[in-house]
């Protein structure tokens, strides 16, 4: 794809991400529902991330802000009423410090969760399933604070040379998701390894090589053992600005001898082959099953905006993102298929994100969901997956990316960074940083131009 049909193609994306919300695939899914009660206020904590969930009665119209001085999260619940106290159990990992709440307005509830620090949520429903109700999901994470951060504009007896001063360029946003997660085990092998389980290993390892790439940032979708709908995967990708989404799975298929990796790419139109169809069916009806909101793939404005899609070359760009990727994964070990496949995976809808879904082995073999398990077989696959990203966007990195303006030699201070994050990245000392660009202490102001050292030097 040429230059100017990536930035094309790169603006497009960015105009769509404020005309798409009416289907449901990046805004928080409020409809106009009846009157309802609110039975408990469950909350776990995994990792970095604390959930509370809202046990409903029924549906519920909702609203969820954050204040500060002191940081809290509001959630409005609708023509809704409390059943019982709502309470939450102490847990010093919970960014959760306590709950309050009150009827207002005669009608609705107001929940007040008083936080230890400054959170970002993600909300979504769950529908009734498995035996539970309606179900409102809370993620909070905690917010990173920077200390000496870079200054917005330059102090004011400081001499800056036009040559240092320019528009910012941006990292490019790698989005990985780890398959399945908390009550979705996924599938499970002979030997009794989890999907989820293993998926989410290699996603981080994929995070960490991404982290240390210049010019690429990863944020993971599920950061630990909780469950996530397909839309809010979606979602998720999609309020992150990524660039290019990867769907991270070892999936399983009835014959056992059946081995090796995969990368798939959305089809609206039957899939490549029937085990293309199986395990797009497979992933399809287990989020329904536990009670995601159906993404529907005959809704005609999704329809609509799929052909505008492929006219578009976001599609064009999910295939030549999988290329890049199989060609490397042949390096790591058997691949099912050297070509891309197609399948109607409802988790690679998302309208204007380049998207794949690889599989990383089939656990449902004996001998690969051994080597699923093992440290070296996870690093190969995400040093592959790693070289398939540089090799994608060596050709399509939009303009405004550093990627794209390939100045590995230079970086361009963004706000919010701070020396030894930049030093970090590139794997040289402060000090070292220091003196290369001459800097008399570490205050640093964005759109400051920095010398980096090459390799060779």
């Amino acid at each position: 794809m040429s230059v100017a049909k990536t930035h094309q193609t790169d603006q497009r994306r960015r105009l769509l991400l404020k005309g798409l919300a009416g289907l449901g695939l990046g805004v928080a899914p409020i409809s106009a529902w009846a009157n309802s009660g609110l039975q408990r206020v469950r909350m776990s904590v995994d990792g970095q991330t604390t959930r509370l969930v809202f046990d409903m009665e029924g549906p519920a119209d909702y609203k969820v802000f954050a204040l500060e001085s002191p940081d809290r999260v509001v959630v409005d619940l609708s023509g809704t009423r409390a059943l019982a106290s709502l309470e939450v159990p102490s847990n010093p990992r919970s960014l959760v410090e306590g709950v309050r709440y009150a009827e207002r307005n005669g009608n609705d509830l107001r929940v007040v969760l008083d936080l230890r620090a400054a959170a970002d949520q993600h909300s979504f429903v769950l529908l009734p399933a498995q035996g539970s109700p309606h179900r409102l999901v809370l993620d909070l994470t905690e917010r990173p604070r920077s200390v000496m951060v870079a200054r917005m504009v330059p102090e004011t007896n400081s001499v800056v040379r036009p040559d240092q001063m320019r528009e910012p360029l941006r990292d490019l946003i790698v989005a990985i998701d780890p398959g399945h997660g908390g009550h979705d085990p996924g599938a499970i092998g002979a030997g009794g390894t989890r999907e989820k389980d293993v998926v989410l290993q290699i996603a981080r390892r994929v995070a960490e090589r991404v982290e240390r790439e210049p010019g690429m940032r990863p944020v993971l979708i599920r950061t630990g053992d909780y469950f996530l709908p397909l839309r809010e995967r979606i979602s998720r990708a999609r309020a992150a600005q990524a660039d290019v989404f990867l769907s991270i799975h070892a999936d399983a298929i009835q014959d056992r001898r059946v081995q090796g990796s995969s990368v798939y790419i959305l089809s609206d139109r039957g899939a490549s082959s029937e085990a293309a169809r199986f395990l797009a069916q497979r992933e399809n009806s287990a989020d329904l099953r536990l009670g995601g909101v159906p993404i529907e793939s005959k809704d005609d404005s999704l329809t609509s905006v799929l052909l505008d899609l492929a006219q578009s070359g976001s599609l064009e760009a999910s295939h030549s993102l999988a290329n890049r990727l199989i060609s490397e994964m042949h390096r790591v070990g058997k691949v099912r298929k050297p070509e891309v496949e197609r399948a109607n995976f409802a988790v690679l809808r998302s309208p204007d994100v380049p998207s794949v879904l690889i599989e990383a082995a089939f656990i449902s073999n004996p001998s690969e969901e051994r080597k699923l398990r093992t440290e070296s077989f996870q690093n190969s696959l995400a040093d592959a997956i790693l070289t398939g990203l540089r090799a994608y966007f060596a050709t399509h990195a939009p303009p405004g990316t550093i990627i794209a303006e390939g100045r590995r030699d230079r970086h361009i201070i963004r706000p919010g960074e701070t020396l030894s994050v930049i030093a970090d990245r590139y794997r040289m000392s402060v000090a070292e940083l220091r003196a290369v660009n001459d800097l008399p202490s570490d205050r640093i102001f964005a759109g400051q131009v920095l010398q980096i050292p090459s390799r060779g030097s």
